[in-house]
């Protein structure tokens, strides 16, 4: 809902005729000290409802795609297994594959 222009000027005239001049400046920074402060709050209420809506999924780091490619082209199947696994099933592959050298 905008304000028309005379709205405006209606407004700043009560404000004066109330508070008088000198209490403007002041008005006006607990204004925007309030304004502030709603923004934060709201900013932290939005990361909190991310937060609970975000997926259960595993999002893995970028290194992560690097271990099931490598994974990947040994031949390993990947889905359901944790970096820890495919890095232990490269090595064992690894091995194997060393030993037939």
């Amino acid at each position: 809902m905008a304000l028309a222009p005379l709205e405006i000027v209606l407004i700043v005239v009560v404000v004066i005729i109330l508070f008088g001049a000198s209490k403007i400046p002041e008005l006006a920074r607990s204004l925007g000290k309030a304004t502030g402060e709603f923004k934060k709050g709201k900013q932290e209420i939005d990361n909190e409802i991310n937060e609970i809506v975000k997926p259960d999924k595993e999002i893995r780091p970028p290194e992560s795609s690097k271990i099931i490619k490598m994974a990947q082209d040994l031949g390993i199947t990947t889905e359901g297994k944790s970096d820890e696994q495919l890095l232990d099933e490269i090595q064992k592959k690894m091995i194997k594959i060393e030993k037939k050298v």
